[in-house]
């Protein structure tokens, strides 16, 4: 591909990283994980951070916590607000922890939920407020977290595409009682699977550390919010309280996220940088939406919707853009309640989602990177140009 999705940004930092590890012999997680998690948590300004084995499990993590915590929702309050447009595994931990969906559109220029479609919906029902900072563009998240503090509902915000972004000065993925993150390799860092959830809550971190490793208490101090320890060794490390899971990172993971989180300012910059150029192309087609940044994005990659006379042709662009080597793919998911596993799914009744349904039948985003794309973006400019002639 002369253009693709995701590129490496590993060099032999990363190779060394992995060579150390394998020399040590030691491979679960321990203490290279635990150093990630601390500097993570120090980059993004948060009390904690805890690594998983990627940014879905990041997720089942949040929602999990938030289940057997204070922080759990009262007796009758048992939907969460989503957008229309993310990821399959947004949507999954929230089903399998017992609520339901309540979807609602996303805004035609920045493809998030904004703070008057949330409000409108939220009822004595609602228990939360799944937040999706999407293709690396923050929602209006202050605003959204006082309309939680305001109704009493967790929000937990989906910054798997949006590491690296921020709104009014504050980092997104922090905003929230719990923010996921992602180290897959399409991402802005990867470790090469990984996820993180960060929290300021000591309860919700020592939640997710029981809940990480099979619902046990070994890794909690000795006095915890989850069950006190006896004191008898032999017994408090195999003490299961919590019905937990298996997702824990390795060491490898740890140590390569190391090398890269300390390149995290200059590929969000690189990518920044991208964007203007990007933008300024795309100025040219009137009838071809890009997403409007809100504060400041990451810049995960670039949408495209067809609008106007263009619109139902989006299978022309796309055969139009591979015959010229650049990789294309829908907008995340596009409105995910069009897909199957929706009968899985416990959810209230659908609206009408307009916007959601735009960016399923006429949406698709090509790749940003890290490093400067001037003759991706000519390739990129060629193939539209011939699709228009």
């Amino acid at each position: 591909m002369k253009y693709p999705l995701a590129t490496t940004t590993w060099d032999d930092k990363e190779y060394a990283a992995i060579r150390r590890v394998v020399s040590t012999g030691k491979f679960t997680m321990g203490s290279e994980v635990r150093k990630f998690e601390d500097q993570f948590a120090h980059k993004f300004g948060v009390a904690h951070a805890v690594m998983s084995n990627s940014g879905s499990s990041a997720n089942l993590l949040a929602v999990s916590a938030v289940k057997y915590s204070s922080f759990a929702p009262g007796e009758g309050r048992n939907e969460v607000i989503v957008p229309a447009v993310s990821w399959g595994t947004t949507y999954y931990p929230l089903t399998q922890m017992g609520y339901r969906l309540k979807f609602v559109d996303v805004d035609v220029n920045t493809l998030n939920a904004g703070v008057e479609a949330i409000e409108m919906n939220i009822d004595s029902r609602t228990a939360g407020i799944m937040v999706v900072n999407l293709l690396g563009n923050p929602s209006e998240l202050i605003p959204i977290r006082e309309l939680a503090d305001s109704h009493n509902l967790f929000m937990i915000e989906d910054n798997c595409e949006s590491l690296g972004a921020s709104y009014q000065g504050q980092f997104a993925g922090t905003v929230g009682d719990i923010g996921t993150f992602s180290s897959f390799y399409s991402h802005h860092i990867s470790t090469m699977e990984g996820g993180i959830s960060v929290t300021n809550s000591e309860e919700l971190r020592q939640v997710m550390t029981s809940l990480r490793a099979h619902g046990w208490t070994r890794d909690l101090p000795e006095t915890n919010f989850v069950h006190n320890k006896t004191g008898d060794p032999f017994e408090d490390l195999f003490r299961f309280v919590l019905p937990g899971f298996n997702l824990r990172p390795i060491e490898i993971e740890g140590a390569i996220g190391l090398e890269q989180i300390a390149k995290l300012d200059q590929i969000v910059s690189g990518r920044k940088a991208n964007a203007l150029k990007f933008k300024e192309m795309m100025s040219k087609y009137p009838d071809i939406s890009t997403q409007k940044e809100t504060g400041n994005s990451s810049w995960f990659g670039f949408s495209m919707i067809l609008t106007g006379a263009l619109q139902g042709r989006r299978s022309e662009l796309i055969q139009e853009l591979n015959a010229s080597g650049v990789a294309v793919r829908p907008i995340v998911a596009g409105n995910f309640t069009r897909n199957p596993v929706l009968a899985h799914l416990p959810h209230v009744e659908l609206p009408n989602l307009p916007v959601a349904d735009q960016v399923h039948d006429n949406g698709l985003f090509v790749g940003n990177h890290h490093y400067e794309m001037n003759d991706e973006f000519l390739v990129l400019e060629k193939a539209i140009n011939n699709f228009l002639a």
